[in-house]
């Protein structure tokens, strides 16, 4: 299986599921999930799937330090549910960070599992959380999948109460464009919950546990996007009030009154959005609720998204603003020069002057005085003997036809092209905890123009903000120097790859690019992206940044869709 990304939360729960404690508390001895207000393994309520009924097989006996297939170490348990567990884990062979659920392989979900994963592996959407590898060995099947460090979930982001209006806008927009994207693929969730949604540190929402939470659960559905499409108003519900659309308190919110049925966001609470509140309405009137202005029902992620954008666009909210202190303007300043002055306002004769200080009168006094005077006299004298200098030596050079050349062509040195800069190393920069092709960044500067590094497929472009700050790598020149240009050979032409460069301290992919110095930055359309700037910058490490590019067809490693590879680098300075 082709190698993915890295993504997770926070360690209490980055595989998807609610933390230990939590869940277990969920499940009562009779068997009623207490959070979502049915049985943990009867029928469930159409809205969130059908769960197989199965006798689940014991929890491999695993204890942290175990290694999978020789380079996957688990650290922590962070669940152990149901005959599965999930870990977080450490990829001792690319040194980070990943989630692992574990199973027998005679569980009565193991093959379901690994179907789930492995159809999830090939969507290669980034704005989910990315199966890296799916195998049954050893009497184990076992799913490793992305952890993302600096993510935060919904479930927490909501404990500190409702998202402002912009912040909801995103979240609808982005999960319903994701989900639309994976249901064409014919792939569903069926478990979208609050736990399922991560925020990262750039904005971007990303979904983890497609298919695979509810396989591991036994959750199925007749209508997958009936389900997913209510799932996503649910939560933009839930945004909008801190409440849960259904009786029943889930998920660290309180539930609606009992008896009174789902009501709308600005009847729970006040300020609400208007625009959003209709627009959960309208994902969560597959429950029986009445959309506001008779508009139809979302039925599928594909329409909620197109419902969204639709929309007025939701500005952010404007940053916070201190005045600085009043300037207080002289009359003439404010305009109101000739003009009469309006009663009980100050005029220039009525304000207080301060007289300066009197001449000094002493002795002392008058002998700096008159000192200071024969100064500015010998002064005055000498720049006049200058002047008178200068003329005469210009009329004989008049007068004999020849001109001196001038004292700053002499000294001004020749303008010397740019040299060659030697590329030391170089690793991805992914701030975001999302790396796009680790074991290709060598290729951007081996000098083999057939070899390169290539990103994912964005199927939104040409900037690639909606689902990530930017892709990029740094380079390290070995020591020190002033850079001033670039040569970036490029896979793929086309409108509009936009590129930047900036200086950073190190290779680390957690020093931000707000803290860096840019060098230059341009966007071009060519497969050569030439950076060139007036002003050199002395560093030893330089970020390649790439926050938009062309849309390409096809081909070996990816689908169509906006996507750049880079296939060699050369630095100059």
């Amino acid at each position: 299986m082709a190698e993915r990304s890295t993504a997770a939360v926070d360690v209490a729960d980055n595989s998807g599921d609610e933390p230990l404690a939590a869940e277990a508390a969920k499940v009562t001895a009779d068997g009623v999930d207490t959070q979502n207000g049915r049985a943990a393994d009867g029928p469930m309520p159409e809205k969130d799937g059908k769960r197989r009924s199965a006798a689940p097989a014991a929890a491999p006996e695993l204890h942290s330090g175990h290694k999978l297939a020789r380079r996957y170490r688990l650290e922590e348990c962070v669940t152990r549910l149901d005959g599965f567990s999930s870990w977080r884990a450490m990829d001792e062979k690319l040194r980070r960070a990943v989630g692992v659920h574990l199973l027998p392989a005679d569980h009565p979900r193991a093959r379901s599992v690994l179907a789930a994963a492995r159809s999830s592996a090939l969507l290669g959407d980034p704005r989910f959380v990315q199966v890296l590898d799916a195998v049954e060995e050893n009497d184990l099947v076992y799913v490793v999948h992305e952890w993302l460090p600096d993510a935060t979930e919904l479930t927490a982001l909501l404990a500190a109460g409702p998202l402002e209006p912009h912040e909801a806008y995103q979240l609808v927009s982005q999960v319903s464009q994701a989900m639309a994207a994976a249901h064409r693929e014919g792939l569903a969730h069926l478990r979208l919950t609050p736990s399922a949604i991560l925020r990262t540190s750039t904005g971007q929402y990303r979904i983890r546990g497609l298919a695979v939470n509810a396989a591991l659960r036994g959750i199925t559905s007749e209508t997958p996007q009936r389900a997913d499409t209510e799932a996503i108003g649910a939560l933009l519900y839930a945004s909008l009030t801190q409440r849960w659309p259904y009786e029943n308190d889930a998920y660290g919110l309180t539930g609606l009154p009992k008896g009174v049925g789902l009501i709308a966001p600005d009847q729970v609470r006040a300020g609400v959005h208007r625009g959003l509140g209709e627009l959960a309405m309208r994902a969560l009137a597959n429950d029986g609720a009445t959309a506001s202005r008779q508009e139809p029902a979302c039925t599928t992620p594909e329409e909620l998204a197109k419902a969204v954008a639709a929309m007025p666009r939701i500005r952010p909210p404007e940053p916070a603003f201190t005045a600085p202190p009043e300037y207080q303007h002289t009359t003439y300043q404010q305009g109101s020069y000739g003009r009469p002055t309006p009663p009980g306002v100050p005029t220039a004769q009525s304000l207080t002057v301060t007289p300066p200080p009197p001449p000094l009168q002493s002795r002392t006094g008058r002998a700096l005085k008159w000192g200071v005077a024969a100064l500015l006299i010998a002064a005055l004298g000498l720049g006049s003997w200058q002047l008178a200098d200068t003329l005469l030596d210009r009329g004989n050079q008049k007068s004999d036809g020849h001109h001196s050349p001038s004292t700053k062509d002499d000294d001004a040195p020749d303008k010397k092209d740019p040299a060659p800069l030697a590329i030391k190393d170089a690793q991805e920069y992914y701030p975001d905890g999302t790396p796009q092709d680790l074991d290709g960044v060598s290729n951007t500067y081996d000098g083999d123009a057939s070899t390169y590094w290539r990103t994912r497929t964005f199927y939104d472009g040409p900037e690639i903000k909606a689902y990530k700050a930017g892709v990029g790598i740094v380079y390290d020149l070995g020591s020190e120097h002033d850079v001033s240009a670039a040569s970036i050979a490029l896979k793929f032409a086309g409108n509009h790859t936009t590129a930047t460069l900036y200086a950073t301290g190190n290779m680390s992919s957690q020093t931000p690019v707000g803290s860096m110095k840019k060098i230059v930055g341009t966007t071009t359309s060519d497969s050569v992206l030439k950076l060139t700037t007036e002003t050199p910058v002395k560093t030893r490490y330089v970020l390649l940044w790439i926050t938009a590019m062309p849309q390409a067809g096809a081909d070996d490693y990816t689908k169509p869709g906006y996507k750049q590879a880079i296939t060699d680098v050369k630095f100059a300075g």
